[in-house]
């Protein structure tokens, strides 16, 4: 690969970041122990994965997760730090791999990757805020699915949107 195409992926992937976070501010609702509804701050994460495909998207994904903790993350255990940042935006990475023949399939399974990895967390490390009597699986689930599902909705609408314009198809595939 050319030293300038590398540079280039690069500067996309901290571009990608910077708008991910910038969106990210925009809530449009947020849970008292950590996860919200953004503007699609998913989105440019999600797009670069499908821009450059799986390994670049999960390396800038992983970014991500660890610029977020960086910036207000809920920290309870080493290992939770890791499923509920860098691995559970890392699988954002995973839309990658779907990048030429089925873009919205590949949103699909990104946002479930990041939801797995927030389920595992939850149920191992935060099952202590389950109400009495409740699962720490049916907690974890409708949790992390409370804020995962719209953001999956609002990733596919505008993810949609860009592919309908043919963006994709015209950028330049390194």
């Amino acid at each position: 690969m050319e030293r300038s195409i590398e540079i280039r992926i690069l500067a996309e992937g901290i571009v990608a970041v910077a708008l991910a976070v910038v969106l990210g501010q925009i809530k449009i609702f947020r849970l008292p122990y950590g996860g919200s509804v953004t503007a699609g701050s998913m989105v440019p994460l999600l797009w670069f994965a499908l821009r450059h495909g799986l390994r670049s998207g999960i390396e800038v994904g992983a970014v991500y997760g660890m610029v977020d903790l960086a910036l207000g993350g809920v920290i309870v255990n080493p290992i939770q730090i890791l499923l509920d940042y860098p691995v559970a935006f890392a699988c954002l990475g995973l839309a990658g791999a779907f990048r030429r023949k089925a873009p919205l399939l590949g949103v699909i399974v990104g946002m479930t990757g990041r939801f797995l990895s927030h389920f595992v967390s939850g149920v191992v490390y935060f099952a202590d805020y389950a109400p009495e009597g409740m699962s720490p699986i049916i907690y974890s689930a409708i949790y992390n699915g409370t804020y995962i599902l719209p953001e999956l909705i609002i990733s596919l609408v505008i993810i949609s949107i860009l592919l309908k314009t043919r963006l994709l198809e015209t950028l330049p595939q390194y």
